[in-house]
C-alpha cells in the first residue's frame, strides 16, 4: 500500500495526492531541530514529490500549510522551488494558507503534492517473484543526522532517473523504516527481516524519505547499480 490517495474526477484524470508534514523542525527557539525554513519545505516536498511520483503521479500543484508565521512563507516557497528545479518540474503552482492568527512556540508545515497519474503508472502492491531482485537505493537518516550526512542522502534526479526506468517499481522509505515498506510493498510476501544481509539498518527511519526501495527483474540488477552508484545496496 502507498501513501496517496488516488480518485477519478469528471475528465476522465486520475489524481494522485500525497503528502508530509514537518514538526518542531526550523527556525524557532523551541524547535528540536534548528535549520532554515528553506531546509524544512526541501525536505517536507522531497517526501510529497517521491511519494507521488512514486505512484505513478505526474505533479503540477502544491499545497502548502504553513504554522511557521508569515515571515517564513518565502523561504518555505524557495525550499519547495529547489527541490522543482532539481527534477525539472519549472511549472508546479504553489498555494496555501497561514496560520497568522496565532503564534505557536514550534515550527510546523504541511504539504501536499498532487499529480495527474501516467499511464501506466504503478500505485497499489506488486507480487513478489524468485525473480525480483531489491535494493535500497540512498541510506536512512533522521533528524540531525539528514544536515551531518547530507552526501549519504539519495539525490531526486537519481530518484526520478531510476523510477522512470521500465520494469523497476519504487518505494520511498519514510519513518517506519526499510522492512516495514517491503511489507506494504508486496501482495504475496512478508520479510521477517533475516533474509537480508543488509548494508544498512532496515528498522531505522528514513525520515524525509533520505532512501527508496527499488524492486526489479534480476537481469537489471547491474544496470541499476551502475545508475546508482554509491547509493546502491543490494537487499535481495
Amino acid at each position: 500500500m502507498r501513501d496517496v490517495i488516488t480518485f477519478s474526477v469528471s475528465s476522465g484524470d486520475t489524481l494522485v495526492i500525497a503528502a508530509d508534514n514537518s514538526g518542531a523542525i526550523g527556525e524557532k527557539d523551541q524547535d528540536a531541530v534548528h535549520v532554515p525554513y528553506e531546509t524544512v519545505a526541501y525536505f517536507t516536498f522531497r517526501v510529497s514529490v517521491m511519494e507521488c511520483l512514486s505512484a505513478g503521479g505526474e505533479p503540477f500543484a502544491v499545497i502548502m500549510q504553513n504554522f511557521c508565521g508569515d515571515e517564513a512563507w518565502s523561504s518555505l516557497v524557495k525550499g519547495i522551488e529547489q527541490g522543482m528545479n532539481e527534477l525539472g518540474l519549472t511549472n508546479l503552482v504553489i498555494s496555501g494558507s497561514t496560520e497568522s492568527n496565532f503564534q505557536l512556540s514550534q515550527s510546523a508545515v504541511g504539504l501536499s503534492v498532487l499529480g495527474k497519474k501516467v499511464e501506466n503508472g504503478d500505485q497499489g502492491q506488486i507480487p513478489f517473484t524468485n525473480e525480483s531482485s531489491i535494493a535500497v537505493i540512498g541510506s536512512p537518516l533522521v533528524g540531525e543526522e539528514v544536515i551531518q550526512h547530507g552526501l549519504d542522502i539519495v539525490p531526486l534526479d537519481l530518484f526520478q532517473e531510476i523510477n522512470s526506468l521500465s520494469e523497476v517499481v519504487t518505494l520511498p522509505v519514510g519513518s517506519k523504516g526499510i522492512l516495514y515498506k517491503l511489507n506494504e510493498l508486496f501482495s504475496n510476501k512478508a520479510f521477517s527481516g533475516d533474509e537480508f544481509n543488509a548494508e544498512v539498518d532496515i528498522h531505522k527511519s528514513s525520515g524525509p524519505s533520505t532512501c527508496f526501495i527499488a524492486v526489479f527483474p534480476q537481469e537489471k540488477t547491474e544496470e541499476i547499480r551502475k545508475r546508482s552508484g554509491k547509493y546502491f545496496h543490494l537487499l535481495k
